[in-house]
């Protein structure tokens, strides 16, 4: 069954390290993709997702202005964030090991995530709609996110990103006719 995700109801949130002390989160917004998924069969889904680094929001306009900057996303030359799973692993209990392709500046590298089914429900606005989660945590400088800045107690910003993903998605007209 094809979803086409919800990008008004889905978001993508991270949080990194800063000055080795607190964790700053932010959003990046713009997302949309479609997924492939039949409740019945987790292991034959996929999931096509596409997120806009010129959206990145961390509450502090000029760190927002840096994090787009070719210091890090260089989101005017590089605008699409995106993922492409290759595995879908179920793991029991509506939880499964998502594993694919996460292409940030031009680079791809292999992730892998734990992710959830929230549930499906019948919406009468929008047919069939279905609700996945899923975390994951990359290193930064895998990417070529590099910028950093040394400080008394060790750098300005952490390598390791924590990401969080809430994608909300409704079955694709034709889907919902052919049901």
């Amino acid at each position: 069954m094809k979803w086409q995700i919800d990008p008004v109801h889905s978001s993508l949130t991270f949080g990194v390290r800063h000055m080795m002390v607190s964790t700053v989160r932010g959003t990046v917004g713009g997302l949309s993709g479609t997924l492939e998924f039949d409740p019945e069969r987790p292991q034959d889904g996929r999931i096509e997702v596409s997120a806009d680094p010129a959206t990145v929001t961390t509450g502090e306009p000029r760190r927002d202005g840096h994090l787009r900057s070719a210091d890090f996303f260089d989101a005017e030359r590089y605008p699409t964030i995106r993922f492409t799973s290759t595995a879908v692993t179920p793991k029991g209990d509506e939880r499964f090991d998502v594993s694919g392709l996460l292409e940030i500046r031009g680079v791809t590298k292999p992730v892998s995530a734990e992710a959830e089914l929230a549930g499906v429900v019948d919406d009468a606005r929008a047919g069939r709609r279905a609700g996945f989660n899923a975390t994951f945590t990359v290193d930064r400088r895998d990417w070529g996110l590099i910028w950093n800045q040394p400080i008394a107690n060790g750098v300005l910003v952490g390598d390791k990103v924590r990401i969080e993903i809430g994608l909300a998605a409704t079955v694709v007209a034709d889907e919902a006719k052919a049901a």
